[in-house]
Formats: C-alpha cells, sequence, structure tokens
C-alpha cells in the first residue's frame, strides 16, 4: 500500500528544512491574493510616511514600481485595498492602538502597514476575514525580525473582525477620519455642523460624472445615469470606463460635476482667444473649445501635457497647446484666461483619499503666493474688458475667497463680475454673498450615496476694467 502523505506542521511561510530564506520568499510570494497585500502595504507607507500620492503610485513612471509585475486584477484589489485603508486611516489606526497597547517595537514598524492593509479589507472591503488575516500572517513571516510577531498581528485582526460592527459604529468622520489640523480649519472656516458633513461625505464612494458635447437626457438614458440640474450626467454604473458607450468616439468626458462649472462662468462669443493657464489635463479647455473659442491650453509640466493631448485628440479638440510657466509666458492679451490654480486639493478628498495624508498645514502658505502671482498675470495677460475665472478644488479659503479680496485690494483694474444662480443650475447654496461659487462635497444630497454630492470648489469671475 502506498503510505498517506505526511502532514506538514509548517506554518504559512515558514521555511521546510534545507530552504533557503530567498526561496521560501519566492514561495511564499506565489500565495495567492499576497503579491497584491504586500504591494499595498507598501503603497500605503510611501503615500503616508513620505507624502507621495497615490496616482503616482500606480503610474507605469513610479519609481520604485510597487505594482511591477502583477496582473491586472492584483493591481486593482492593490488600489481597492489603498483607497479603502486611506479613507478610513484614522478609524483603522484607532483600532489598531486600542489592540496594540505597547504599540510595535522599532524594529518591525513596519508591520503596521501590513495591519492597515489587512483592517481595511476586514473592515471596509468584500473579502473573507480569514483570507486578510492568513495572507498577513504571511506576509508577517516573510522577514526574519518580524516573524516573531507573527502570532500578534493574528490575535490583533482576528479581534478586530470579531469587533468590527462596534469599531464602525464608534467611529467619528471628523475626529478621526480627518487629520486634526484639518479637522480645525473646517471647524473654523464652516462650523462644526458643516465640518462633520464633509468629512462624513468624503467617506462615500465618489461619484462618476460626465460633461458631454450634447444631449444630456440622451446620454443619461442610453448609459443608465440621470441628468444633473448643473447640466452634469451623472452615472451609477461601475462599467470601465473605456467600455461605455460614446467614451472611443469623444462624445463625453469624465469630469466632476463641480470641477465643470467653471468653464460654463466665462461669457465668450465664438472665436474667442481663451488661455487656460494649469490646463492639463484638459476637461475645462475641451469645455472651451466645445463652445467655439479657440483656445491655448498650458501648463509648465510637458509630462501632463501629453495627457491633455490625448485627451484632445479623443474628444477631437483642436487647441494650441503650450509648454510654458506663465509667469514667463509671452503672448497678446487674450480675451479671456481660466486659471484652476494649483492648491492644498482638499475638495477632492472624497476622489482622493491620499490628499488628506499627503498634505501639511504648511504647503499652504507657498501655494497661496504661487496663487497670487499667477492671478497678477492672469489679468495682465486679459485684455480690458475680458474676463478671468479663477478656480480652486480647495476648501481652504485663503485659497478662495481670501485670495480674491487680496487681489481686489492691490489691483483697482479688476472688479467681481457676481454669478447668478441660473449659471450654475438653481444651486443658491453653492453661492456667496459676494456672488463668488463655493461647493461643499454634501452639496447636491440624495437618498443613494453614489448619486449624491459635489467636489469642493471655489470660483470667482472677474472683468478687467
Amino acid at each position: 500500500m502506498t503510505a498517506p502523505p505526511r502532514q506538514s506542521n509548517r506554518k504559512p511561510g515558514q521555511r521546510r528544512p534545507g530552504q533557503s530564506a530567498q526561496a521560501a520568499r519566492e514561495e511564499a510570494e506565489r500565495s495567492p491574493g499576497l503579491p497584491a497585500r504586500l504591494a499595498a502595504a507598501a503603497i500605503l507607507s510611501d503615500v503616508v510616511a513620505k507624502a507621495h500620492p497615490l496616482d503616482d503610485c500606480f503610474s507605469p513612471q513610479a519609481v520604485p514600481s510597487r505594482i511591477s509585475g502583477l496582473d491586472p486584477r492584483d493591481v486593482a484589489l492593490t488600489r481597492s485595498i489603498c483607497t479603502a485603508a486611506l479613507r478610513r486611516l484614522g478609524t483603522i489606526r484607532k483600532a489598531l492602538a486600542q489592540r496594540l497597547e505597547k504599540g510595535l517595537p522599532k524594529s518591525v514598524a513596519h508591520l503596521e502597514w501590513t495591519l492597515i492593509a489587512a483592517a481595511a479589507q476586514i473592515l471596509f472591503l468584500d473579502v473573507p476575514d480569514h483570507a486578510a488575516v492568513d495572507l498577513a500572517v504571511r506576509a508577517t513571516r516573510l522577514e526574519a525580525k518580524s516573524t516573531p510577531f507573527a502570532g500578534l498581528v493574528n490575535a490583533v485582526l482576528r479581534n478586530i473582525a470579531r469587533a468590527r460592527e462596534e469599531i464602525l459604529a464608534g467611529a467619528d468622520p471628523l475626529r478621526d477620519d480627518v487629520p486634526v489640523w484639518l479637522a480645525a480649519r473646517w471647524i473654523k472656516t464652516y462650523g462644526e455642523e458643516a465640518a462633520e458633513r464633509i468629512a462624513r461625505a468624503n467617506r462615500d464612494e465618489p461619484t462618476l460624472d460626465l460633461t458631454v458635447k450634447s444631449d444630456p437626457a440622451g446620454w443619461a438614458a442610453r448609459l443608465g445615469g440621470l441628468v444633473l440640474p448643473t447640466g452634469s450626467v451623472r452615472l451609477l454604473t461601475h462599467a470601465p470606463i473605456a467600455e461605455l458607450e460614446g467614451y472611443g468616439d469623444g462624445l463625453w468626458q469624465v469630469q466632476d460635476a463641480a470641477a465643470a462649472l467653471p468653464a460654463r462662468l466665462l461669457r465668450i462669443e465664438p472665436g474667442a482667444r481663451i488661455a487656460d493657464f494649469c490646463a492639463a489635463p484638459g476637461g475645462k479647455a475641451a469645455q472651451l473649445a466645445f463652445r467655439g473659442a479657440k483656445v491655448t491650453a498650458i501648463d509648465r509640466s510637458a509630462e501632463r501635457l501629453k495627457r491633455l493631448a490625448a485627451n484632445f485628440a479623443r474628444l477631437g479638440v483642436d487647441a494650441e497647446i503650450v509648454v510654458a510657466d506663465v509667469a514667463s509666458l509671452k503672448a497678446q492679451p487674450f480675451d479671456a484666461v481660466l486659471l484652476d490654480a494649483p492648491c492644498l486639493s482638499t475638495g477632492t478628498i472624497r476622489r482622493h483619499p491620499d490628499v488628506a495624508w499627503t498634505k501639511k498645514p504648511s504647503d499652504l502658505a507657498r501655494l497661496v503666493e504661487t496663487q497670487a502671482r499667477m492671478l497678477d498675470r492672469a489679468v495682465e495677460l486679459t485684455r480690458p474688458g475680458g474676463e478671468i475665472v479663477y478656480c480652486t478644488c480647495s476648501l481652504e479659503p485663503e485659497e478662495g475667497e481670501a485670495q480674491i479680496a487680496a487681489l481686489l485690494r492691490r489691483n483697482r483694474e479688476v472688479e467681481r463680475s457676481p454669478i447668478g444662480a441660473d449659471e450654475i443650475g438653481g444651486l443658491a447654496e453653492a453661492l456667496t454673498p459676494e456672488g463668488e461659487l463655493r461647493t461643499l462635497p454634501f452639496h447636491l444630497p440624495a437618498q443613494d450615496p453614489r448619486a449624491g454630492g459635489l467636489d469642493g470648489f471655489f470660483a470667482a469671475r472677474l472683468r478687467r476694467l
């Protein structure tokens, strides 16, 4: 008779007798799903500890690349884990801290990212608890320094799985999932209630909005969406964007409903010469071209302008593309200028949750100075009687209302041109007393969170006298 196979007592990730450490690691990394978890932990460290933007970490040009060699499904899983972890990082860290009273030794501090990635799966993703725990333990056993802590990782994560409902019920959206400095700013600017609503809205899955060339109602019907009061089409589908009808033909572009508003505020005639400063990736410039403007799309990043050019080619947009710093741009005055200025981007946290953890208070002063210089240049490059629309995707008043107030104090050649509610779909709550646009993430509420909300945006329309 053939003897039954011997049962191995090896724990996941342990070496066989005589097996090298490198061979054991390669064997462990072949465990289904483990490479994605390892990549997620490494990317979370890059984002939070090193302030690398999440999108950059998934770029083909990323150095080091954490997703090199992963198949598309594992890349998608890695992205889902990172997004969930960053959106609810405070909740996760609080749950871990309650179960790691002494913390982790400095020698294995990197294990925090393995724990965070696994906890995100347990608490927020449709991943079996046992799989998340087992793969975290396997990841822990890959390094000699962390192997002794495999039992601790196993116990902590199982404890989190058992306490899932309690953890989620006790999580505070503003005080747990927003950095302290940012929560304090929002409370000061918008008040306690509005700040909590902003934080709660940022927990939701972001919407998928389209700007269409024509027939919004028709596209909403074809793609299973709805037409917003602002004219954007909001979809509820999870299908890949490139597979949707009309994408390949360039009949629409993906653009948050709030981001679509600033370009609509320019009152232009067909053939008007309009400059779009900081134009990449090109959504607003494309809108202006759709309306018959002669657009000059300007950006200092040649790499970002490559994306813009590809987007223009798909959409059939004919525009001049210029690689330049607007501070040194040589050009005849334009009929109008659109300035979507670099900013903290805190209005896009729902869509880009890494922003909350990669931006710092010290970034603000530098950005405000840059915005002021660009605003002054926008005025200089606008003909008398021409319009300027300034906008940022920031919730911070220094980058919005205060920036415009400062411009009007120092430059008597420009005045506000107030925005009317009828220009933004009747969203009167998104207008300030001065006639400026201020959208907040909880505006346009809906019963289904996937159908509600906007990016946080500021925009002001000005006229050169």
